[in-house]
């Protein structure tokens, strides 16, 4: 018996709780209800601040060498996608004063959304395995250490994102309709400014505003954290060994799938961020019209 109690010790974790393991926050206490609001996730909140901050540094190194001669292949790339979000602006957004501020924020956004994505790519244990290895040292149960390097794969990281976009277009609409003017729009459309329609058009205004908040952060959550959960199972594929022929055939099916699904992802990842900052844009630009 004990024997068969030291084996099942060392033996790996089985696919359930590999994944389960994989997808458990490094949070600041553990989770008690669905929704709870006194938890952080930390690896969430670590790995965006550092993605920004890495976002922020390349461009600040670019616009350092910026040169009016032959640019060279970091001012290309910064010059494409400031030309592309621009032109995307001007299309959406037709007040000449907020683009000043929409544009470098459409820019921002889709930079920021695409580094965050791209953490996918790093193999799905390699930056896990560190921090075992990191707790273990300190004297922690390196078993039970916690790590998700994908904050965009996490539904109160793209919530969050998308509230701030929310109370962006909240300021847009005070300030290019007056606090007056919107409260009035609230109540008046899309049905008509007769007082009896009133509630309706508040309760119709406010499921707009939800579903657009909702839906904007969860579009980016679920591709992401679907993309997240593919790579986790072609993974497992590979962990089999070559003991059998079984082994040997799950492990080239694990080069293949996951060689596909790395070309695949390799257009998710921008797609997504190039949504993610389009809605952006579109919202912030209907902040803007009257109704």
């Amino acid at each position: 018996m004990a024997a068969e109690a030291t084996a099942a010790e060392h033996a790996g974790p089985t696919a359930g709780e590999y994944i389960s393991h994989h997808l458990t926050h490094l949070r600041s206490q553990e989770q008690t209800s669905i929704i709870d609001f006194h938890i952080v996730n930390w690896d969430s909140l670590f790995w965006s601040i550092a993605m920004g901050v890495i976002g922020l540094f390349v461009l600040w190194r670019v616009a350092k060498k910026v040169t009016s001669g032959v640019p060279g292949r970091g001012q290309a790339a910064v010059e494409f996608l400031l030309e592309m979000v621009d032109n995307q602006a001007k299309a959406i957004v037709h007040n000449a004063t907020s683009r000043k501020f929409v544009g470098p924020l459409g820019l921002t956004v889709f930079i920021w959304i695409l580094l965050m994505n791209a953490m996918d790519f790093l193999p799905v244990d390699l930056l896990p395995l560190i921090w075992e290895k990191i707790v273990g040292a300190t004297g922690g149960d390196e078993h039970h250490a916690y790590l998700r390097v994908v904050p965009t794969a996490d539904l109160s990281a793209t919530l969050g994102m998308s509230i701030g976009v929310l109370l962006i277009c909240v300021y847009y609409n005070i300030k290019i309709k007056g606090l007056g003017g919107w409260a009035h729009e609230l109540v008046a459309a899309p049905f008509g400014s007769h007082f009896l329609l009133w509630p309706f058009n508040f309760v119709f205004q406010m499921i707009e505003f939800t579903a657009k908040t909702v839906s904007h952060g969860m579009r980016l959550f679920g591709n992401m954290y679907a993309g997240e959960l593919v790579f986790m199972l072609i993974a497992l594929m590979g962990a089999v060994g070559f003991g059998s022929a079984t082994g040997i055939t799950l492990w080239l099916g694990h080069v293949l799938a996951g060689t596909g699904w790395i070309i695949f992802h390799a257009l998710i990842v921008p797609l997504q961020a190039f949504i993610f900052m389009m809605l952006t844009l579109v919202y912030v630009g209907q902040a803007h019209d009257h109704h």
